[in-house]
């Protein structure tokens, strides 16, 4: 609308213009070499216009006439600029959908069309990668390195190199550049941070997660850091405790529910006689997350405390989570060591219909010290062995006794205090029944008639029925790995398909018939 006033407009002003020249007549008289020329105003006007329009089509030709080399050179160089995206297109296509020859053919094509194009190397290294010419892939990525717009992207394909090769060293050199050039890079700031946990150099590690800190979420920041400052501050134990103690209380401050952290915190301030901050810490720490070895830290806050003293203060810990497994044990174990057996049984009541090894290996022990009888210690500690077990610190499928910063694989934070089959899908139900059923009692056979006979024949010994024991449980089979369609994401960024390693199902056990009461009674002590 705003258009079509503003033309209206227009048209309106030159027409006024033109009605005013037209009231106001005049001649214009030209004299030029003998020449005389007079026309009217209007008249010259128009011939004026005239003559610029003239001008500006000669103009026009003569340069369209002048630049034609270069109007021609430059269709013949888009001509081939668009065949070489035209190879790059069909090269990353076959790539992703296999075809070897084809993206080699217009890898080639395109770098005889396109040369130097940043999307003609990564076809390059892709199609040298697919073939497994790695030779050819690292001098595709060298080249992508020179130019400012593919440098990063052909450090990652360097750093990928380097890794298939297991050339460390160079890996290593290779994310220490590219952290440099790009600090959020979160991939270089990864790899420096895992060099660096390998190598146990926590003051490393933790530069490197300053410089990679934009790169990660706030939260995951704070963890990560207090996991390392946990780290450097039990390497230093042994040496200096107040530096050891000095760390674990800043890893506190940013993760409170970091179990070894405020452990350690805990130990070194009762220690320097701050019982006072101690408790609090660990006191923060079990609301979190109830935890055994915050429960030891915590029993021996005061040195030289009696037993009772120390029940008194794990009951008032135990309060602070109710209805916590590790609450019940720590004041069990705690009326133990204080003989207030009552106490003990009360505290693991609600956990003996169904128990965990700890729960029925410490039944055994009250039952062993408060009345010695050997039959109820035996009867606890053979449910003990039958019972589910307990959480341990667990991190790819490895069981550590200890909590430790870094998992076998490398990750930073991977042991969680979790039950061991948890990640391949297991329950926390006992393998076998706590309490295994009776036997049935024994079918007398009927008398025999009496013959005339001398000797009687003996009645055959009464058979038990077999009871078969409940067969351990498998974990759920994984899913079938299904490949990438097109793997153009991952190349470079993947050192390749990693194949998944299966985990040959669990071979179901054989289960024997049982002769007898005796025989059953072997089998569960061995």
């Amino acid at each position: 609308m705003i258009q079509v006033v503003l033309f209206l407009i227009t048209v309106a002003l030159v027409a006024a213009g033109f009605v005013w020249l037209a009231d106001r007549p005049g001649d214009v008289l030209i004299t030029w070499m003998g020449y005389r020329i007079e026309t009217s105003f209007m008249v010259a006007l128009l011939a004026v216009g005239a003559l610029v329009v003239v001008a500006m089509i000669v103009w026009s030709v003569a340069r369209g006439i002048l630049r034609s080399p270069d109007q021609v050179s430059l269709f013949f160089r888009h001509r081939r600029a668009m065949k070489g995206h035209l190879a790059i297109t069909r090269g990353l296509v076959a790539i992703g959908a296999g075809d070897l020859r084809l993206a080699r053919k217009s890898a080639d094509e395109a770098a005889r069309l396109s040369p130097g194009d940043p999307l003609m190397l990564l076809l390059t290294a892709q199609s040298a990668q697919m073939a497994g010419d790695r030779g050819g892939a690292e001098r595709a990525f060298h080249e992508m390195t020179r130019h400012e717009n593919t440098r990063l992207l052909g450090l990652r394909g360097l750093y990928i190199e380097a890794q298939r090769r297991n050339d460390f060293a160079a890996a290593r050199r290779v994310a220490e550049e590219a952290a440099k050039a790009a600090p959020a890079l979160a991939w270089a700031g990864q790899a420096v941070l895992d060099d660096r946990c390998a190598a146990a150099d926590w003051l490393g590690a933790l530069e490197a997660l300053d410089h990679m800190g934009g790169a990660l979420d706030k939260n995951d920041y704070r963890r990560k850091r207090a996991v390392l400052l946990t780290a450097r501050a039990l390497a230093l134990d042994d040496r200096d405790r107040d530096a050891s103690r000095a760390l674990a209380l800043d890893a506190v401050k940013l993760a409170p529910d970091l179990a070894p952290a405020a452990a350690l915190a805990g130990r070194r301030l009762a220690e320097a006689g701050d019982a006072r901050r101690a408790s609090k810490i660990l006191n923060t720490a079990w609301k979190l997350n109830p935890h055994p070895d915050i429960a030891d830290a915590y029993a021996n806050l005061r040195f030289g405390d009696t037993a009772r003293a120390r029940l008194t203060r794990m009951q008032s810990l135990a309060e602070k989570a109710p209805g916590q497994l590790e609450g019940a044990i720590a004041v069990a174990r705690a009326a133990l060591d204080a003989r207030e057996f009552a106490v003990a049984r009360a505290a693991l009541a609600p956990y003996l219909s169904a128990p965990t090894k700890r729960v029925a290996t410490l039944m055994a022990e009250i039952e062993e010290t408060e009345h010695g009888d050997e039959g109820r210690v035996r009867e606890w500690m053979g449910r003990a062995m039958r019972a589910a077990g307990d959480p341990v610190w667990t991190a790819d499928g490895v069981v550590s006794d200890r909590w430790l910063p870094v998992s076998p694989n490398g990750r930073l934070d991977g042991y969680e205090w979790r039950m061991p089959l948890a990640e391949l899908g297991g329950t926390a139900h006992p393998v076998i029944d706590a309490a295994p059923p009776p036997l049935p009692e024994p079918k007398p056979e009927p008398k025999p008639e009496p013959q005339p006979v001398l000797e009687k024949p003996e009645p055959a010994a009464p058979t038990a029925e077999v009871v078969p024991l409940r067969k351990a449980q498998r974990p759920a089979a994984r899913p079938a790995q299904v490949e990438a369609v097109i793997p153009l994401v991952h190349a470079p960024d993947d050192p390749g398909p990693e194949s998944g390693l299966d985990v040959d199902p669990m071979p179901e056990t054989t289960q024997t018939s049982v002769a007898g009461p005796w025989e059953r009674l072997k089998q569960m002590f061995r």
